[in-house]
């Protein structure tokens, strides 16, 4: 046996004897590093003559690969190893029972919010979305709110430390209206549109939060009146509640936007809630001076409008007696609408 071939056999012995990964790299040094012995015999090559630098260069070279096959495998061998170890230490015992992963669900309030909006899209209605931080002009000044409405006060909004052009500090918009506005003036009637979004407000109890969910409705042309109104109304309700055992009720009431304006009223006429008149939103005609605020002609142009609270709704259809469960983070009760 030459001396090529000695070699080849200490680096099968060297590498055997390596018994984790960096005893087998500092034998590989000793044999295929910068200073190794492979690496001296090729270096050594420039001193022969080229016909035996040519076949010597041959010789050596097949040796140093037969020594990076030999480390190339006892790495894996290595590996290997390793890997079974791991895989003997951490048996899984596979009479346990799986741990499936548990299927998420929709907040409630978000099933209400899909619901509304494939209502009222299947009887025309478009869905308009609008920035939550508006100007005090969209909140209040376009929707015919007065100067010195207690709606524009620290105690009933939440504002932002930034001003608008006037000068007037910007708000968490109170409710879903100054999308109506928007949408209006960016649309020529006729105009069916519903805006759904969070909406602040500075209140907090068991049937109040400060951050809630509005829908709000708004159906503009020629000729809409309340019994447009009464009509489109009802239909939701009885479709989103899914019975005809309810009556409506338009109750008179004052909002600066309509003009006349309505409560809507609704009562199940079976059932455990049979004979108990609710609150279920505020309507009306649009007021003249909103319409000319949407860019629209009041001597032409009717419509009406409601607005409606996602988290009253869900409570109703869902036999909820607390607003404030909505947003506590509770699983035992999301767990219920999975």
């Amino acid at each position: 046996m030459n001396d090529l071939e000695t070699l080849v056999e200490q680096a099968r012995a060297a590498f055997a004897g390596a018994t984790d990964g960096p005893s087998l790299e500092n034998e590989k040094a000793r044999f295929l590093g910068k200073g190794g012995l492979v690496t001296d015999l090729l270096k050594n090559l420039g001193k022969l003559d080229a016909n035996e630098r040519r076949a010597q260069g041959a010789v050596i070279n097949q040796v140093k690969q037969d020594i990076e096959s030999l480390l190339s495998a006892r790495r894996q061998e290595l590996a290997d190893a390793q890997m079974h170890a791991r895989l003997n230490a951490e048996a899984i015992d596979v009479s346990l029972p799986g741990r499936g992963r548990a299927r998420a669900a929709l907040h409630p309030v978000m099933r209400t919010w899909e619901r509304i909006e494939t209502i009222f899209a299947s009887i025309g209605f478009a869905v308009a979305e609008g920035p939550e931080i508006e100007t005090d002009w969209y909140s209040f000044t376009a929707l015919n709110n007065p100067e010195n409405h207690p709606a524009r006060s620290m105690q009933d909004t939440f504002y932002v430390d930034v001003r608008d052009q006037e000068g007037r500090y910007l708000n968490l918009r109170p409710h879903t209206s100054p999308m109506q506005v928007r949408y209006a003036r960016m649309h020529e009637p006729p105009i069916k549109v519903i805006a759904p979004g969070r909406t602040y407000r500075i209140d907090n109890d068991a049937t109040h939060s400060p951050m809630f969910h509005q829908v709000e409705g708004l159906w503009i042309d020629e000729n809409i009146s309340f019994a447009d109104l009464k009509g489109v109304y009802t239909e939701f309700l009885r479709r989103f509640f899914e019975t005809d055992a309810l009556t409506v009720r338009f109750r008179p009431s004052f909002f600066p936007f309509t003009e006349p304006s309505a409560e809507i009223d609704m009562a199940f006429t079976s059932g455990p809630m049979q004979g108990r008149w609710l609150e279920i939103s505020g309507s009306g005609q649009v007021h003249p001076t909103v319409l000319r605020n949407m860019g629209l002609d009041p001597e032409r142009y009717i419509g009406f409008a409601f607005g409606s609270g996602l988290e009253r709704l869900t409570m109703l259809r869902y036999g909820i007696n607390d607003l404030r469960l909505f947003y506590e983070g509770d699983l035992r009760f999301l767990e219920q609408f999975r």
